[in-house]
């Protein structure tokens, strides 16, 4: 068996194995629409065969910015024949991790990139699609994407009605990053974000809030003009919203509350506040935002903010 990185004349050998299933939503076009951008990279694509000249017998695809040097996230994880059985499955599609995974550490990956799976709300009452996700899971937890985060995906559309902040607050811009830097760093304090608290714990709450800014301001494609911090009417700073967009649009990129202003109805105004902006100033048809599964309090918000529960995110990682 090997293993090994595709080349731009494996493209057609590839495609086929892209149907999509009720655990991935990876298409032949959506894979050449990605390949055009950068996105995702032939050397970011790794296939399993018995040899060159027999059809793949599976395929991994991971996507990255097209400006990145590493991949930030595996996309999809296929095999040829659906009807194989589980364990052949499971154990072809971990060596194909296994193998990627060593590859890209050797060229300076320091942690495998997380597996992201979309799923309908209802999956675990869908006998199809936890077959789908199951064996996936199982191989990404061999190749060493052993920890589990469940997110749940909100949509806010126009027509879901006029997102507007009541006034208890008001928004100002702020240029200096340095001010975003303390406000990240406040409100690491209790945060119900798994990954926030994780990476806090991991390298300093400093640390993590410099890496925030750095990565909204330099990585993500919203305009930095859009960050906003709320404040009371006395000026008191009570949190911030940082509008923003991705490959896939504009999103809810990050809103955060002081610990000492929780509990007071202010996400509410923070969010309304940042999903204005998208809607006029960007021009926003479709804003997307993810949140924590365990995260009630913002899921709450989401909803009484007219954003629907359009599915969840399955984020499987090594730590």
């Amino acid at each position: 068996m090997l293993f090994r990185p595709t080349t731009a004349s494996d493209l057609d050998r590839i495609l086929p194995l892209m149907v999509a299933d009720p655990a991935s939503r990876m298409t032949p076009e959506n894979y050449r629409a990605r390949l055009a951008t950068g996105e995702y990279r032939p050397a970011r694509t790794w296939l399993a065969e018995d040899s060159p000249d027999t059809a793949p017998l599976a395929v991994a695809v991971w996507w990255g910015d097209e400006d990145d040097d590493h991949p930030r996230a595996l996309d999809a994880l296929l095999v040829s024949d659906a009807s194989a059985a589980v364990d052949a499955r499971i154990t072809l599609a971990a060596d194909l991790l296994t193998a990627a995974h060593a590859a890209f550490a050797q060229g300076g990956t320091a942690e495998p990139a997380a597996f992201h799976l979309f799923l309908p709300g209802d999956w675990r009452e869908r006998p199809d699609v936890v077959a789908a996700l199951t064996w996936r899971q199982e191989a990404a937890r061999r190749a060493g994407l052993g920890v589990t985060l469940e997110r749940l995906r909100y949509e806010w559309t126009p027509g879901d009605g006029p997102a507007q902040p009541t006034g208890r607050l008001t928004f100002h811009p702020e240029p200096d990053d340095e001010v975003f830097v303390q406000l990240f760093r406040r409100v690491l304090e209790g945060t119900l974000d798994t990954g926030s608290r994780k990476d806090a714990d991991r390298i300093g709450a400093e640390a993590q809030a410099r890496e925030d800014v750095a990565f909204y301001r330099e990585q993500m494609r919203g305009e930095r003009a859009w960050w906003r911090v709320a404040r009371t009417p006395d000026g008191e700073p009570v949190g911030f919203g940082l509008p923003s967009a991705n490959p896939g649009g504009p999103v809810v990129g990050y809103l955060g509350v002081l610990p000492e202003h929780r509990g007071q109805g202010h996400v509410d105004e923070i969010l309304a506040e940042i999903t204005r902006i998208l809607a006029v100033e960007a021009e926003a048809q479709l804003i997307r935002a993810d949140t924590d599964l365990t995260n009630t309090p913002m899921a709450a918000a989401f909803l009484r903010l007219g954003y629907r529960n359009a599915s969840r995110r399955l984020v499987l990682s090594a730590t």
